[in-house]
């Protein structure tokens, strides 16, 4: 909280920076002292002939860093006229330039784009013309990029030159004659070298690379092995392309986990604001019908315990306990296989260790919760209800244990199911979250009637 007030404050600086009465160049020095994602907040907060003045100031190449950082680039890029417009995205990293023109429409697009020069035009349309989960997507052509060759005194000064454009330099890439990826070398041993020593002696041959082609989910796993600055992009040829910097790799896990999180939620992407009602309902209805049908599945289910309602009316007044827990138990369980999974060096026998673990914490979880049902819905019938003490808790036994074998069921139905399909290649979080809930339901549903059918009716005939 008291960091989030501190930024509060620092955009309301800045805002009255802006609005102050500095010379250009006084207001220029002064906003050089703040980081260019506060200054995008700001922008957001001032008019749009504060904001003309503000582009005049500073030039198109720090605007395009501030740029970078706006939540909604479309809106402040219509402000511009088409050529100023150009100028900026131009400075941008490549990437950071794709996710802006993706804001805009086609039209707009092709018009800056054409405004361009050569080589950010050239960066752009590659990375565009990568499917969305590919990694080649997510690269930057920000990177230093030497040949094998050179000495020691010839590295630094090329370092030096193509400094002046890219700022991802604390890894240099190095390529053979043939232009192929080579290895890559630490900004600090090469500062730290000696002019005499053999450039080779610097270079790490043995470094991590992914393909441009490559799924994104499948790069990630490759990727977070890794601590590294950056890495590599290569096409099939082992040309270096692009490279994933650190924070493309944070940004591409958040997508990732974003796309999970929606998918547990039973839709096939995460939704957008901008989306319009057709696109947001052609996402939903496939896991929606899918699950009305086992919906009715399950309310069949009950249609068949319908003798044990007419006879034990007060059975009904607790399903909705059993299918929540049972619910919840399922969803506890999935989400922790999901996070397990992730780890793909995971053994066979971890793996039936973890089995075994999930349906030890379901055993004992619906123990202690089974007799605090037992307890409490005892209590509650007999005193409120005002039935008899032995009736009383052979419903309340009924409920217990029924709790109790529900949530070990569902403990393991959690567990195996994500496991299965991550066995036969298929996302676990696409195929999992809203099966296993029903599926739970379904187990609830026959655990706590057929109960109540066997123990109550038939063996002890508890009718009232």
């Amino acid at each position: 909280m008291e960091n989030e007030n501190r930024t509060r404050s620092v955009i309301v600086e800045i805002v009255k920076l802006i609005r102050g009465n500095k010379t250009a160049k006084e207001l220029r020095e002064a906003l050089e002292d703040y980081h260019d994602s506060d200054i995008a907040d700001a922008i957001e907060l001032i008019t749009k002939e504060e904001r003309q003045k503000v582009y005049r100031i500073l030039g198109a190449e720090k605007v395009s860093d501030i740029f970078a950082y706006l939540e909604d680039p479309e809106e402040f890029i219509t402000e511009l006229d088409i050529e100023k417009a150009a100028r900026i995205i131009e400075n941008m990293d490549a990437d950071d330039a794709v996710d802006v023109l993706e804001e805009v429409d086609e039209e707009t697009q092709k018009k800056i784009i054409s405004l361009m020069d050569d080589e950010s035009s050239r960066d752009i349309q590659l990375i565009q013309s990568y499917e969305e989960d590919e990694i080649g997507s997510k690269m930057t052509t920000n990177f230093v990029n030497i040949s094998n060759r050179l000495t020691i005194k010839q590295a630094m000064k090329e370092l030096i030159r193509q400094a002046d454009e890219n700022d991802n330099i604390s890894t240099i890439y190095v390529t053979d004659r043939e232009n192929k990826f080579y290895g890559v070398i630490d900004l600090k041993d090469l500062i730290r070298a000696r002019a005499e020593v053999p450039l080779e002696d610097l270079i790490i041959t043995s470094y991590p690379y992914v393909l441009d082609h490559e799924k994104i989910d499948e790069s990630i796993e490759k990727i977070k092995d890794y601590a590294e600055d950056s890495i590599p992009v290569l096409n099939e040829a082992g040309n270096v392309l692009g490279v994933i910097t650190s924070q493309d790799i944070i940004e591409v896990v958040d997508d990732e986990l974003g796309e999970d999180y929606a998918r547990l939620a039973g839709l096939t992407a995460e939704e957008d604001l901008k989306e319009t009602l057709p696109q947001s309902m052609k996402k939903r209805l496939p896991w929606l019908v899918t699950l009305l049908i086992l919906g009715l599945l399950v309310s069949t289910v009950v249609g068949l315990f319908e003798t044990v309602v007419a006879e034990l009316a007060i059975v009904v007044c607790f399903q909705s306990l059993i299918l929540d827990m049972a619910g919840n138990v399922g969803t506890q369980s999935l989400a922790v296989t999901i996070r397990v999974l992730m780890d793909e060096h995971l053994k066979t026998s971890e793996k039936v260790k973890f089995v075994f673990k999930e349906m030890r914490v379901g055993f004992f979880n619906g123990l202690l919760l089974g007799s605090l049902a037992f307890l409490g819905i005892g209590l509650y019938v007999m005193l409120f209800k005002h039935y008899p003490t032995g009736f009383s808790f052979a419903v309340a036994a009924c409920v217990g244990g029924s709790l109790w074998l529900a949530m070990i069921v569902s403990s393991l139905v959690g567990t195996l199911v994500p496991m299965f399909f991550h066995k036969i290649k298929v996302d676990p979080a696409v195929a999992s979250g809203p099966l296993i809930t029903t599926v739970n339901d379904l187990v609830a549903v026959v655990t706590y009637y057929g109960c109540a059918w066997i123990f109550l009716i038939n063996l002890f005939h508890a009718v009232k």
